[in-house]
């Protein structure tokens, strides 16, 4: 075996065996919410534990193509696209539902923090992402950051969309332990993987053009952080299961992951993949 196919066997048998073994006994044997930051927290940051130990000891290679330098002042307009792109989504995302006679309920927003306007709650969450950030570059340094790199390196888009694959596959053991109630699991597990799967390549997107893993980071707490609240916050009260409220931001994430693959493919022509 290549050092290469090496390193991300170890990789996915690290992410997967100690993140799957994490969730059972996080919630079987300490009886953790999966909601709980507690449980959420190491299986979050393992993808990153995974990529340093294979960088660093497995396949020696070491750092250099890591991204991790902030790039502010090249990558801002990538950065200001991470930061406002999922608040733009969750309002494609609330119109689309509004279209199909579920009208958001923003008597919800004005709840979520007693003391402070409706209007400013969608702010502050963008704000929050924000801050949150340096907690969802521990998946984005693992699997954008490092799997995507290595699984066809060839054949960058095909390796896209395998790496969604195989991080939508990741967190399945969620919906199995109580973090997301499907009504129908099957059906919600698909939409959820499809969702999954736009938002890599919007996330390989940046990563490519910005030249950073911080742009995807962002992204990433900000799909958390905004999109999913807003959406449920709005919408939960209209008789929607998490299926459909899945459901609703993939039309708005897969015109938004179709635009920037087709950017990610010239950027790749040009050799633009550092």
């Amino acid at each position: 075996m290549n050092p290469r196919n090496r390193g991300v066997a170890v990789f996915l048998a690290l992410t997967f065996g100690a993140g799957w073994a994490w969730l059972l006994l996080a919630r079987l044997i300490l009886r953790l919410s999966l909601v709980n930051p507690l449980a959420q927290l190491p299986f979050a940051l393992l993808p990153a534990v995974a990529a340093v130990v294979v960088r660093r000891w497995v396949t020696h290679e070491g750092f250099r193509d890591a991204a991790l330098a902030l790039r502010l002042r090249q990558a801002w307009p990538y950065y200001l696209a991470a930061w406002l792109g999922p608040l733009l989504l969750a309002g494609a995302a609330v119109g689309l539902a509004a279209v199909f006679g579920h009208r958001p309920d923003l008597g919800q927003l004005a709840g979520a923090a007693p003391g402070l306007p409706g209007w400013s709650i969608p702010l502050l969450l963008t704000v929050l992402a924000a801050v949150l950030t340096p907690l969802y570059w521990g998946e984005e340094f693992g699997w954008t950051g490092y799997l995507r790199l290595r699984l066809l390196p060839d054949r960058p888009l095909l390796s896209v969309l395998l790496t969604g694959l195989i991080w939508a596959g990741w967190h399945y053991p969620l919906a199995l332990l109580g973090y997301l109630h499907f009504a129908h699991l099957a059906a919600g597990l698909v939409v959820w993987t499809a969702s999954i799967l736009c938002q890599e390549c919007l996330l390989a997107w940046l990563r490519t053009r910005s030249g950073s893993i911080w742009p995807a980071a962002l992204a990433h707490a900000g799909n958390n952080m905004v999109l999913s609240l807003l959406m449920n916050l709005l919408l939960s009260g209209r008789g929607l299961d998490d299926v459909a409220l899945t459901l609703f931001p993939v039309p708005a994430l897969a015109v938004a992951a179709y635009v920037t693959t087709r950017g990610l493919r010239r950027s790749t022509a040009a050799g633009a993949t550092a």
